[in-house]
């Protein structure tokens, strides 16, 4: 479906221009942001451990959501709020600048290994703020009968930015491994732009929270609200159980799939950035059908379809440590098995983009927005507080195939929750 088919009003029209600049300018600093932990790995010579830290920072700040949830709602002015934090989280990445350029400086100077995991921990505090925010604006900007289809668009965009920009970031750092250190100060150029340009965005706030109350009774209030939607609405309970169950699955494999690239398949950048762009390609043509499909469809039926298509990609990236037949070509090496994990990831990462960002809100009316997907992110701190660790304990432990096999178990569970619960619990007419 064409956007200028829709019939949007002026309100619409405005939200999308400046959602779409946005979307445009995310993916640049997420094509950027792609090769962070093999950059971190191959030329910053990282330890392992280090390597799930730098993974975990980027979600386990989603657990301060708990207590953001209640700023957020305390603030009347979340314009300024979204401008003042993209100020504060991302332009110290321009200290990027004093990183030493060559392996021996990093091996003999472990102070740039923290600083570095320290200043994305700033830039990664960010999304607690802004996440909630973005929904909230587009939420109340888009009518529902557009809003899949109009995020879905954006977002499909966000994947062509990312996707160019990634492959363009791969060649480059093949050419000069230690391009992030004037690479990434750009990025935090870009990334308070990015913000400035979505908070032109309409929003009025409707209700006016009282400062009467004291902050940590708000805090305690939160967290009571958030067990009482938990406890009552049953079809959200099991679509964040299931996501936890697959977030363990996620979270234990990301890190060592890095690992893996590095250790087992040897890959150089242009090669990690092809096999990331050929799935995102996937994801992209992708994206606009699952856009429409997600305002059509119980969200649990459209998560455990994400599921099984990262189940099915898990499985064929452990092939390829016993399978490793492959081709050379312009210097990408090209593994015959990878094709079939291309193939299975395009679909996961076409599907979650869409319902890990917006699928908490099927569950809940227009004003509860912010709350739910509060507690869909807390839940991904939660898990993240330990989940990318475990996963690089495993692989020392057990190895790669089992640490692999232990992620399909968590898969398969999430699965049976949400088919269970889409086939028993139907959700209650909250949409509009």
């Amino acid at each position: 479906m064409k956007i200028s088919s829709l019939d949007l009003n002026e309100i619409e029209k405005t939200t999308f221009k400046y959602h779409l600049l946005y979307s445009i300018l995310e993916g640049c600093i997420f094509g950027i942001l792609s090769l962070n932990e093999f950059i971190f790995l191959k030329s910053m010579k990282g330890s392992n451990f280090q390597l799930g830290i730098l993974f975990q920072v980027g979600v386990a700040v989603f657990v301060l959501l708990i207590f953001f949830n209640v700023f957020i709602k305390r603030v009347l002015n979340k314009k300024s709020l979204l401008k003042k934090t993209a100020i504060i989280t991302r332009l110290p990445l321009l200290l990027l600048l004093i990183f030493p350029k060559n392996p021996d400086t990093f091996l003999s100077n472990p102070q740039f290994h923290y600083l570095f995991l320290f200043l994305f921990l700033l830039f990664y505090l960010e999304a607690p703020v802004t996440l909630p925010l973005v929904n909230l604006f587009l939420k109340h900007n888009y009518r529902h009968h557009h809003f899949g289809i109009l995020y879905g668009f954006s977002t499909t965009i966000n994947k062509i930015v990312t996707l160019i920009i990634t492959f363009s970031y791969g060649i480059l750092l093949d050419f000069d491994n230690y391009a992030f250190t004037y690479i990434l100060p750009i990025t935090a150029i870009l990334g308070v732009l990015s913000i400035f340009l979505f908070s032109k965005i309409s929003y009025e706030e409707q209700v006016i929270i009282s400062k009467k109350q004291g902050f940590f009774t708000s805090i305690k209030e939160s967290i009571f609200n958030m067990k009482k939607i938990i406890k009552k609405n049953q079809p959200f309970r099991h679509f964040e159980i299931g996501f936890m169950l697959y977030g363990f699955a996620f979270m234990i494999t990301v890190t060592v799939i890095t690992i893996f690239y590095e250790r087992v398949l040897n890959l150089n950048y242009v090669s990690v950035a092809f096999y990331k762009n050929t799935f995102n390609i996937i994801a992209i043509l992708l994206m606009p059908l699952f856009g429409r499909m997600i305002g059509k469809i119980d969200p649990r039926k459209f998560a455990a379809f994400s599921f099984f298509s990262m189940m099915l990609a898990i499985g064929s990236i452990a092939l390829s440590e016993y399978y490793q037949y492959n081709i050379t070509i312009f210097d990408i090496k090209i593994f015959y098995v990878l094709l079939i994990y291309i193939f299975w990831y395009g679909l996961f990462l076409g599907s979650m983009s869409i319902i890990w960002r917006i699928g908490s809100v099927y569950f809940c009316k227009k004003k509860d927005t912010a709350i739910y997907q509060s507690i869909h992110l807390s839940a991904t701190g939660v898990r993240a507080l330990f989940a990318p660790l475990l996963g690089v304990i495993l692989y020392e432990i057990v190895g790669f195939t089992l640490t692999f096999l232990i992620a399909i178990g968590f898969l398969l569970s999430a699965i049976f929750v949400l088919i269970w619960s889409f086939k028993n619990y139907p959700i209650d007419s909250l949409k509009e």
